[in-house]
């Protein structure tokens, strides 16, 4: 018998002759044992099983030392210049979550810095396959980290902020942009940007809109009371007819509550360091919330469509707008929003008696669709000089033509994601020990 390898040579060595095979083979084999000759084909195939496994473990430790930039997988201290396995290990510690605000000196945009330099290393090695795979397995796991945290606030502000700042490296450290030489020494020579830029690009504006929808759910619920049925100036609604009068008890929430709210917004965006810009366009965005939410509840409810609730309504844009002006956000065009309800709260003050008082609404009402003028004047008739609400039927106001009710709150603007070029130096760049990412090192 002949078998396979030397183990099998040397047990065949030692096992006595086969018996007859056939019936009288297992009949003269002793109770309760199992022939030899079964025993050594099983011997045979198990060999045969273990050399396939080896050539397929050789296989795969040359394919980990090639991703590994030549370097062997059990050797220790992993460097950052050693690409995919560094970026892969950093990808799956950010999946349980990076918190910057609880690690005292670590930057909001590290993640994006660091993955920066591995990505740089493929480019070292003229390697644009890895650093696509790369790229590709940061992005997924951001998507998989967003998925996982939707309502977190934070944790969307955040990656919105690395994916802005990491699509930045790639743009200003790209063949076409000017830097100082030392950030020269950095920049990409043979990995093409344009289509990483274009993947991170798509992937900051569903993050941006993932921010905004997460921010608009915990805005939603108080807009109304904090817009409409808050009574800053006291007594105004006791002029106001029976039917008219709105309800005394103390409104769920405030303005002040409100302000609150949006200050809260923006100092988390500003905590993360997400661009100013962007957190200008995500204001704006919820003020076009605020304020298409207060109008929609107008049109539909005829006990807000009186002479004092124009007054409280302006008088809470006021503060909205003060609140913005101290914020220094007068001239970043974020009150833009907020027009089409200061022309409805106009409305609603203005005297609608004369054919001259139906011109001035006609020039006043810019904003307004004719089907909201008309909702808005039929709900309401205010004489300016009387503190009594009463119907106007005899004005005749042009509102015909295109136009529809109410407002689509659930519109996003399209998001400008600007260029700015960072003046940190990478090879400055310091990582806390308390992140706890020991396979990072420098060369």
């Amino acid at each position: 018998m002949s078998c396979n390898g030397s183990l099998g040579s040397n047990v065949g060595a030692l096992l006595p002759p086969p018996p007859p095979s056939g019936i009288w083979g297992r009949w003269l084999s002793p109770p309760g044992t199992v022939p030899a000759q079964e025993l050594a084909q099983k011997l045979e195939k198990q060999e045969k099983t273990t050399l396939k496994l080896q050539k397929q473990l050789k296989a795969y430790t040359k394919q980990i030392q090639e991703l590994a930039g030549g370097v062997p997988v059990w050797e220790g201290g992993m460097r950052l210049a050693r690409g995919l396995q560094a970026g892969l290990g950093l990808i799956w510690g950010l999946q349980a979550g990076y918190k910057p605000q609880s690690t005292p000196g670590a930057l909001p945009e590290l993640p994006a810095y660091v993955l920066f330099l591995c990505l740089r290393h493929a480019d070292h090695c003229h390697d644009e396959p890895r650093a696509r795979s790369l790229l590709d397995a940061a992005i997924d796991a951001i998507k998989r980290l967003m998925k996982k945290h939707s309502g977190d606030l934070d944790t969307v502000a955040l990656w919105l902020s690395n994916t802005c700042c990491l699509l930045n490296c790639l743009r200003q450290y790209g063949p076409d942009e000017g830097n100082t030489a030392r950030q020269n020494e950095h920049r990409l020579r043979s990995v093409e940007p344009r289509g990483c830029c274009r993947s991170l690009g798509v992937l900051a504006v569903q993050l941006y809109q993932q921010l905004i929808r997460t921010a608009e759910r915990g805005l939603k619920p108080i807009i109304v009371a904090a817009m409409l049925e808050s009574e800053p100036i006291q007594g105004l609604s006791s002029s106001c007819p029976p039917g008219r009068r709105r309800s005394s008890s103390s409104p769920a929430h405030t303005l002040p509550e409100l302000l609150q709210r949006l200050g809260s917004f923006c100092a988390t965006l500003e905590r993360h360091g997400l661009a100013t810009s962007v957190g200008h366009q995500a204001l704006r965005q919820l003020l076009f919330l605020v304020s298409g939410t207060t109008l929609n509840c107008l049109l539909l409810r005829k006990d807000m469509c009186s002479w004092s609730c124009g007054i409280q309504l302006r008088y809470n844009l006021s503060q909205l707008e003060q609140w913005l002006r101290t914020q220094g956000l007068q001239q970043s065009g974020v009150c833009e929003v907020l027009e089409p309800l200061v022309q409805a709260a106009q409305l609603l003050q203005v005297k609608k008696v004369t054919e001259e008082d139906a011109g001035a609404l006609c020039s006043l009402c810019t904003l307004l669709t004719p089907q909201q003028v008309r909702g808005e004047l039929g709900s309401s008739g205010v004489h300016a000089g009387r503190g009594a609400e009463e119907r106007v039927s005899g004005c005749r106001i042009a509102t015909e033509g295109p136009g529809q009710l109410l407002g689509d709150t659930s519109h996003i603007f399209p998001v400008q994601l600007p260029f700015t070029a960072s003046s940190l130096h990478l090879d400055e760049l310091h990582i806390p020990d308390t992140l706890n990412l020991a396979f990072l090192g420098r060369l």
